[in-house]
């Protein structure tokens, strides 16, 4: 029998509503995404291998945070301005300890990292021991810890992101919520290439979209319903490896691009799209969307003009000048003897003109451009509305 509640508790708790009413604020979700889970390489790493790692030096960083922030970029990543779209603030790596705040979602991307588990340890091959896998089991802990800590600790008003307790944690429902996005394949693609050449490497990318495939799957049993899974760049537009893979005149198009590894990179696309087509079958309420981003930075390398830009195959930040300034001894930030002399890989004064930064990854004004991309919906296979099913689109500076 459950005794009448006294005048003393029920007073306390009607203070207690007030107080909390008063000091947390109620959280307004703008868009049906709460957060943003990410997973991938470089490409999309807001800080977790120089977390791990610390070595970033300028000028990373100088375009947006005027300092390196363990981006590999002059200023901000493809899911930077995708959480500015969604009205969120930029992800906290998983990595980083001090300073980090998950209330909408987590970072799970480091620089270098792979689909398929690397064979050697970072230091002989420099590949993120932070593969796939692993940054799924790092997903699926951070998961049980908030699943945990929201028992302990049960919060007044969720309203998607509030929770007592742990302020730096999401509440447990938002992971049904969450979007997933994933921007990782491309270390497998090019890490081999000089080795293996484009038919080794081709052999085993099944393995990579089986196992990109395989990974949706187990977010979607742990909750995980709308999924965005970025395709691999026209990696033979990159300067870095235009200086780097071997090839011939013949083998360059006239954008000045590599059109055999560019067209490899077109084969995997298919892997991964049909291979995504299929895993969509299996999980019907889903919404499980291949994102071309491909078409678009393709674009950039060999239009750049038409997109405000004016350098496609060459780095903002390297040595060597030419048509590429890229030197694989002198990369970017870095400051070395070259026929005696002392050399600097320095960057541009207008990156905000290049695509490629430093020969490997993207500009913060390409990487803007192809977020204004994806948010126009016009990359997205099957069809998916952002802005009329799920958000309103907030303007990304």
């Amino acid at each position: 029998m459950i005794e009448a509640m006294s005048n003393t508790t029920w007073v306390f708790h009607v203070f207690l509503a007030v107080v909390l009413t008063a000091v947390v604020p109620r959280c307004k979700a703008t868009c049906s995404f709460p957060a943003i889970f990410n997973f991938g390489d470089s490409n999309t790493d807001t800080g977790g291998f120089f977390a791990a790692f610390p070595s970033l030096v300028p000028p990373y960083g100088m375009t947006y945070f005027k300092k390196p922030v363990g981006r590999a970029t002059d200023g901000r990543v493809i899911v930077d301005f995708l959480a500015q779209g969604l009205g969120l603030p930029f992800l906290s790596p998983y990595l980083k300890s001090i300073g980090s705040d998950y209330r909408h979602g987590a970072n799970f991307a480091t620089v270098s990292s792979t689909v398929m588990p690397p064979h050697s340890s970072l230091f002989d091959s420099r590949v993120s021991p932070f593969s796939l896998a692993i940054q799924f089991n790092q997903f699926k802990q951070f998961k049980v810890m908030v699943d945990e800590e929201e028992e302990e600790h049960h919060s007044y008003d969720h309203d998607y992101v509030c929770v007592l307790g742990n302020t730096n944690l999401p509440p447990k429902n938002i992971f049904g919520k969450a979007l997933y996005t994933f921007y990782i394949g491309q270390n497998d693609f090019t890490l081999n290439l000089t080795s293996l050449g484009i038919s080794g490497v081709m052999q085993f990318l099944p393995q990579v979209v089986a196992q990109i495939a395989k990974t949706i799957k187990d977010i979607y049993a742990l909750g995980g319903r709308t999924f965005f899974i970025l395709n691999l760049a026209p990696v033979g537009c990159y300067p870095g490896l235009l200086v780097k893979l071997p090839h011939n005149a013949s083998d360059v198009d006239q954008f000045g691009c590599l059109k055999s590894y560019n067209n490899a990179v077109v084969d995997y696309n298919n892997m991964l799209k049909d291979a995504l087509r299929q895993t969509r079958k299996n999980l019907k309420d889903a919404n499980l969307v291949y994102v071309d981003t491909h078409s678009i930075l393709l674009d950039l390398f060999q239009h750049p003009t038409s997109h405000g830009l004016k350098f496609g195959t060459k780095a903002c930040c390297g040595y060597g000048g030419g048509d590429y300034n890229f030197n694989k001894e002198v990369v970017c930030g870095s400051t070395k003897f070259v026929n005696g002399k002392k050399v600097n890989a320095e960057a541009c004064k207008d990156p905000y003109n290049y695509v490629s930064w430093d020969g490997f990854h993207l500009t913060d004004a390409a990487n803007k451009l192809t977020a204004h991309a994806i948010f126009n919906g016009s990359l997205f296979d099957p069809p998916f509305s952002l802005h009329h099913q799920f958000c309103h689109i907030h303007l990304i500076g």
